[in-house]
């Protein structure tokens, strides 16, 4: 089960067991012709960006294996936060392929427009169903909505 969970004003915390389970509440898959895409909702920045990196997580079927857990210090910029965002989830990708390093505990301590700064712990994979290059800027656009925030990617397959 995946959640987020608020541990103050300043941060955001998250913690997920994939096994078997679908997308988060906050993460639908949508149909795209050429790639794969996924829209993510969020209430704030910091619960959009966990609830994309869960999502990514959860559309490739990735199952952390048993053994010892790895902890991952994150500082990232970008030019505006969707920049930010791609280089985020790109990160993530990059730690997976060069290092088979999946993550389940994601705390945000750093967030703004162009910042961010993040805690991740996690595990080697032991299984991750479909490779993906890259998440793109294709069409991309972190919207304003009644509820928060919404954005819809498209991973390069």
């Amino acid at each position: 089960m995946c959640s987020v969970n608020p541990a103050d004003n300043s941060s955001l915390s998250s913690s997920c067991d994939r096994r078997g389970e679908s997308l988060p509440k906050n993460v639908e898959e949508i149909e795209h012709t050429a790639d794969w895409a996924y829209r993510v909702r969020g209430k704030n920045l910091a619960e959009l960006f966990i609830q994309a990196a869960l999502g990514l997580y959860s559309l490739v079927g990735m199952q952390l294996g048993p053994g010892s857990k790895t902890t991952r210090s994150i500082q990232l910029k970008g030019i505006d936060r969707e920049s930010l965002l791609v280089a985020w989830l790109n990160e993530l990708l990059y730690l997976h392929e060069s290092e088979s390093l999946g993550f389940e505990q994601i705390k945000i301590q750093y967030l703004d427009e162009t910042s961010l700064q993040a805690r991740i712990i996690g595990a080697p994979t032991q299984q991750w169903l479909k490779d993906i290059k890259a998440v793109t800027y294709h069409n991309l656009a972190i919207r304003e909505t009644e509820s928060g925030l919404e954005v819809t990617l498209v991973l390069d397959v």
